[in-house]
């Protein structure tokens, strides 16, 4: 490497590189390298669906569900029985019979939008106590 000398009637430019700066980036550069390969090429085994195997999930599905529908006021109506107001303690036993009649039992959950949300909560309760795991909630598409 060639230093400069401390005599000042040599005005010529220095004309060797200086390689560390160079050097010292390069390491660096490789040392995050380092790093961050493992973690771009590491990968989670997954098993997707496929697109036969959906379509026969749906048709083992029952067609209908059990629809809860909860009105502005806080009333319950269960299925075809939509003229029958129901409290929350009633549908809690209601739920537990359709349970009983039918093991894949799916209840859909339509509920007016200015209901409390404590009502929702109370039959997402309900349903719970009766052992129903799938439950949905219908909703509203707006139209154009």
């Amino acid at each position: 490497m060639a230093f400069g000398s401390m005599n000042h009637d040599d005005d010529a430019p220095m004309s060797d590189i200086n390689v560390t700066p160079l050097v010292d980036v390069m390491l660096v550069l490789l040392i995050v390298f380092m790093i961050t390969m493992p973690v771009l090429t590491h990968s989670i085994p997954l098993e997707l669906p496929t697109a036969s195997e959906q379509a026969a999930k749906k048709e083992q599905q029952p067609k209908e569900p059990l629809r809860l529908t909860i009105d502005a006021e806080g009333a319950y109506y269960i299925g075809a029985e939509s003229g029958v107001k129901l409290s929350a303690e009633d549908i809690a036993g209601r739920l537990k019979e359709a349970k009983a009649a039918n093991e894949d039992l799916i209840v859909a959950i339509a509920a007016d939008k200015s209901v409390a949300y404590d009502y929702v909560n109370k039959a997402l309760g309900a349903a719970r106590e009766a052992g129903i795991s799938k439950i949905g909630f219908v909703t509203e598409t707006k139209t154009q």
